[in-house]
């Protein structure tokens, strides 16, 4: 059964995993985006959110890594927690160059509508269209990802919540042998005792009992042989 330590690591990566998920559709968006600077800003803005997130959760991980008791969990979750940090310098980096494609994308769509006129306005109109169904069907497997991951989380919960009900268990038990133990202890110590008395006893009597005959014999010996 695996510990609840793991458990909470094994959650914090399966986050993880899906804040990058979510930040390299983001990217792919800004990638795809062809204006106006509204809709980049406001991709942007979800990116540093998501990446923030995603900072914390590996800082957590991290932070698990150095409470681990054994050296190799501690070192296997440091090598996993550094994997996703490279990871997320990578995705930093993806996001810049994404940034100046999209921005590269805007300047020449408005240098085109300048020299084209109203056919480039039909054109771009098209291409917002496009993106803007790009993006409902990348939503939407996000949606699908968020639900998955959730499940996974409310599953992990329930194995904590078990977790806790077996060490109560084991606890309860752990307390009620004691007890008997105690009272194992208490009775052999009775019986010791007992069992001492019960010779004290035996060995009073036999001695009642040789002085009893000792005396019957002295009277016989007196009236019998007086002149003994």
């Amino acid at each position: 059964m695996a510990s609840s330590s793991d458990v909470h690591v094994r959650i914090c990566g399966q986050e993880i995993v899906k804040y990058d998920l979510e930040i390299k559709a983001l990217i792919q968006d800004i990638r795809e985006c062809c204006g106006p600077q509204a809709v980049l800003m406001e991709l942007n803005s979800t990116v540093k959110e998501k990446f923030n997130q995603l900072r914390l959760r590996i800082q957590d991980m991290e932070q698990m890594a150095k409470e681990q008791d054994r050296e190799t969990d501690k070192q296997a979750i440091l090598s996993e927690t550094e994997g996703h940090r490279k990871q997320m310098f990578s995705n930093q980096t993806a996001w810049r160059k994404a940034n100046l494609a999209c921005k590269l994308a805007i300047d020449n769509l408005e240098k085109d509508e300048l020299l084209q006129g109203g056919d480039t306005v039909r054109q771009r109109k098209a291409t917002k269209e496009s993106l803007v169904q790009t993006s409902s069907d990348i939503t939407e497997s996000l949606m699908s990802i968020s639900r998955m991951m959730s499940q996974q989380v409310q599953q992990s919960e329930e194995t904590i919540g078990t977790l806790a009900t077996s060490s109560r268990t084991v606890q309860e038990t752990n307390e009620e042998f004691k007890a008997m133990t105690g009272t194992i202890h208490l009775g052999r110590k009775l019986i010791l005792k007992y069992n001492r008395r019960e010779l004290t006893d035996k060995l009073l009597i036999f001695l009642a009992l040789a002085l009893f005959l000792a005396t019957v014999l002295y009277i016989l010996k007196k009236r019998l042989f007086p002149f003994i």
